[in-house]
């Protein structure tokens, strides 16, 4: 919940990057036996990987959305 409200309050692309990641960390415990406790490392990690910019339109939002599903699968694959 913390990196929640920290995604909040840096605004911009930071709360597509969380939901992007948290999506992809909850799939791969769902789906591929990543420990529920590594889910807030796999998004904090990502968080920490992609900074903020402006989400100052759909075609920002969605590449940025993109990346950060990309790198999330690679912090998973590196656990």
């Amino acid at each position: 919940l913390s990196l929640a409200f920290a995604a909040a309050q840096t605004g911009g692309t930071a709360p597509t990057v969380l939901n992007a990641a948290n999506e992809i960390a909850v799939a791969a415990f769902l789906d591929e036996g990543l420990p529920y406790l590594k889910i807030p490392v796999v998004v904090e990690k990502t968080l920490s990987a992609i900074a903020a910019s402006k989400a100052d339109s759909l075609d920002a939002i969605l590449q940025v959305d993109a990346q950060a599903r990309d790198v999330a699968r690679g912090f998973i694959r590196a656990l």
